[in-house]
């Protein structure tokens, strides 16, 4: 039977396996549209899976979370429209010399572009790299962060924190918008009655509409029911609303275990519902994790420990450990109330040989 993950807009999908590049792609269902985390070998996602994509985020500019840009820009650039591309300081420059490396002589004025932010500890700068022109860059903006949040639509967030992997890593957490939930019990104590009313609210309230909005509700008057005229939408639904928590994925790989990364972490992923974390090494290699600046089990373990997620999906193992990964899964101490899933080992088209192409 298939695991149903508690997500309402959002559905996760890894495409890379547990020993392959980081992918994990997020279908936004209402939208039709899609974001991707880290993009390294993308070569095995479906063309209309690569058109979906809104936006990427990066978590840093190594081959292998990175060098995925270059077929996403073969299958959109002549797509009229802009990908947002999320990376940490100098992704921009990385990503212009990567596409100056060749001829757009043929371009078009119909082509599309990249619009690249640059998040630093304090700023978002972004840049344009305009299809029609090339692919030269240009900078538009810089401005302030204030707070975690880098990027948003009408169904999720997505916030943003600096590590350290010997150079800046961002771990990202992409949170569902709230959906809208009314409380019978705090209705019934305000004497209020269901009716159209509360279709009216739910439809500002998915509109973003609802601060200072007015709306007439139906409130019990003796025997009977009386219209009432309330000022401020907004202030009536966080009376009645069901207080829940949206659902929430944690994307962290590539980091050292340091005292300052696991603080990072504990404020950017608390209470966050399925955590996708990378587990390169095994416990009794746990000098060459420190040396890469990477995480081991025994590292991922004192994670799980603080965050208690309802869901851990492991990743980015060491292909030093191909045919080995039920290792890993012995040594990982999952907290009660964590359901652990298992990603197979490759997910991967492997390579053809020669003969299996046929000769010419």
């Amino acid at each position: 039977m298939r695991l149903r993950l508690p997500f309402r807009y959002l559905e996760p999908t890894i495409f890379s396996g547990l020993l392959d590049d980081p992918l994990l792609l997020a279908r936004i269902r209402p939208l039709g549209r899609s974001i991707l985390i880290d993009c390294g070998q993308i070569h095995h996602l479906a063309k209309r899976v690569v058109k979906s994509l809104d936006a990427v985020f990066v978590s840093h500019a190594h081959m292998d979370h990175f060098m995925g840009v270059e077929t996403l820009t073969r299958n959109v650039h002549i797509s009229p429209r802009t990908v947002d591309l999320y990376g940490p300081p100098g992704i921009a420059e990385k990503m212009t010399h990567k596409l100056a490396g060749y001829d757009w002589n043929l371009r078009e004025a119909f082509w599309g572009s990249y619009r690249v932010h640059e998040v630093g500890p304090e700023t978002i700068a972004s840049h344009l790299l305009s299809g029609p022109e090339g692919f030269a860059c240009r900078h538009l903006e810089e401005r302030p962060r204030r707070d975690r949040t880098i990027y948003r639509n009408g169904y999720l967030t997505v916030e943003a924190e600096l590590c350290d992997h010997k150079i800046p890593v961002l771990a990202f957490k992409l949170t569902e918008r709230p959906a809208f939930a009314v409380d019978e019990a705090e209705l019934a104590a305000r004497g209020l009655v269901k009716g159209p009313w509360l279709a009216t609210l739910k439809k500002k309230f998915c509109e973003g509409a609802l601060d200072g909005a007015p709306v007439t509700i139906l409130r019990r008057c003796g025997d009977g029911v009386a219209q009432e005229r309330i000022g401020d939408g907004a202030a009536l639904y966080r009376e009645i609303r069901r207080r829940h928590d949206p659902a929430s994925i944690g994307y962290v790989t590539d980091i050292a275990f340091s005292e300052a990364n696991l603080e990072t972490i504990r404020n950017l992923m608390r209470g966050v519902t399925l955590l996708v974390c990378e587990c390169s090494y095994l416990a009794e290699d746990r000098e060459r994790a420190r040396k890469s600046a990477h995480l081991c089990t025994t590292d991922v373990n004192t994670i799980l420990k603080e965050l208690r997620p309802a869901y851990f999906v492991p990743m980015h193992l060491s292909k030093n450990y191909l045919g080995l990964s039920g290792l890993l899964y012995r040594q990982l101490e999952v907290p009660p109330g964590t359901t652990l899933l298992r990603l197979p080992e490759h997910v991967t088209p492997r390579p053809l040989l020669p003969g299996e192409v046929g000769r010419i």
